[in-house]
């Protein structure tokens, strides 16, 4: 019996090329424009990967792949104190592939245990709703998370 990892796919749209879009992934003002507030990312294989998605919630991990114009990979996790998804624990791909003067994005994110699936699902759908606008060279807006209660 094969055994297969959880993980969450997800695939938009942008209406840009990979070329406009590949910054908003590596950098730090475009990545945070979509992301979070502040971003601080050395995006190279080994550079560090720090996102501060709302006051006290930061994604940390570590770039694996760069590849200008078509993927980027990243491990992640949370750096939050308690929280079981510990940097470096999960992996994130995002691969860019022209779509005639569009790009079509497919995000994968891999290694999360299967009780964090349903909420990082979530998380992702809101986010790449963001970097669609973003990408395409529109602005997002605040992010409504950031109103929430308890953010």
């Amino acid at each position: 019996m094969v055994q297969t990892t959880p993980q969450i796919t997800k695939q938009i749209r942008i209406e840009a090329t990979p070329e406009a879009v590949f910054p908003y992934l590596i950098d730090p003002q475009k990545l945070a424009t979509w992301s979070g507030i502040e971003a601080d990312v050395d995006p190279r294989p080994g550079g560090d990967y720090r996102v501060t998605m709302m006051p006290g919630t930061i994604a940390v991990g570590e770039f694996v792949e760069v590849t200008p114009y078509s993927r980027v990979s990243y491990t992640w996790g949370w750096e939050q104190e308690g929280n079981p998804i510990k940097p470096g624990s999960s992996l994130v791909e995002v691969e860019l592939e022209p779509d005639g003067d569009a790009t079509i994005l497919t995000l994968r994110h891999s290694g999360l245990p299967e009780d964090a699936i349903g909420d990082h699902s979530g998380g992702w759908d809101h986010y790449m709703e963001r970097l669609q606008i973003a990408g395409a060279g529109r602005d997002p807006g605040r992010d409504p998370w950031l109103d929430a209660p308890g953010s």
